[in-house]
């Protein structure tokens, strides 16, 4: 069962959503973590410009697409361009799962998987973190197909901060592909049944609990999952948060 997909994001005006209120944050930690994370996306893409350089001369001559570039949900609802680096076939997202990818997906290109293993393919996100659409650190920015599939009470809390390029849920569900390969079960069951509920929990434990703290050892456990990929550390960092039983 295809994992349904809009060309198009509606216009995201609050009629389209129930009407919770955001929690409060911490004024002076948001802006704090604002020009952190400005500092730090201005000194990463000038530290890694020939790195970037090099994988989209790459991306070029192998694929003649160097950038992915769709509507994603961002901070207080509002729709934003996210980038990435290409790593599937043209028009992927309009193919069977949509913007889902299950194990060993036929769409990923070879020059795909090695960035997406290495999350090179996210580097494009630093750009969307310098003109402030995304943090270093937050709940993953959703296609709005895959946000439906959250509770009401998460979708109206989920986005009262910035999108990140990494997070708790990203690390937790770092085999999302491999859960979503059940050939016995469609990818939008798998992902509405069991991963965005607890996806949801996490999202909101991350709420609860931000910090200066919270954020930099989420960065350092995103880092070590790169290498170790089944590391269960973060339960040891973290000891309230929800764990995965699946």
């Amino acid at each position: 069962m295809p994992f349904p997909v809009n060309s198009k994001f509606p216009d995201f005006n609050q009629k389209d959503f129930h009407t919770f209120p955001f929690p409060v944050n911490n004024p002076s930690y948001s802006r704090r973590k604002w020009v952190i994370d400005a500092f730090f996306a201005a000194f990463l893409l000038v530290l890694l410009f020939p790195l970037l350089l090099f994988t989209v001369l790459l991306l070029f001559v192998l694929n003649r697409q160097v950038l992915y570039t769709k509507p994603r949900i961002g901070f207080n609802l509002k729709p934003f361009t996210i980038l990435k680096f290409v790593t599937m076939i043209p028009n992927s997202h309009n193919m069977t799962y949509g913007t889902m990818t299950i194990g060993n997906d036929p769409r990923i290109t070879p020059i795909g998987r090695i960035l997406r293993k290495f999350k090179i393919d996210e580097l494009p996100q630093l750009w969307n973190v310098l003109i402030g659409n995304m943090s270093f650190v937050g709940p993953r920015p959703l296609d709005k197909s895959e946000f439906d599939c959250y509770s009401d009470e998460v979708k109206n809390k989920i986005y009262s901060v910035k999108p990140g390029i990494t997070g708790v849920g990203s690390i937790v569900f770092r085999n999302e592909d491999k859960i979503l390969s059940d050939p016995t079960v469609s990818p939008i069951s798998l992902y509405k049944q069991k991963i965005a509920p607890h996806k949801g929990e996490l999202e909101l434990w991350y709420l609860e609990n931000q910090s200066f703290y919270v954020d930099f050892m989420i960065l350092l456990l995103t880092g070590l999952a790169i290498f170790v990929p089944n590391n269960q550390l973060i339960y040891s960092v973290f000891p309230t948060l929800p764990v995965k039983t699946f």
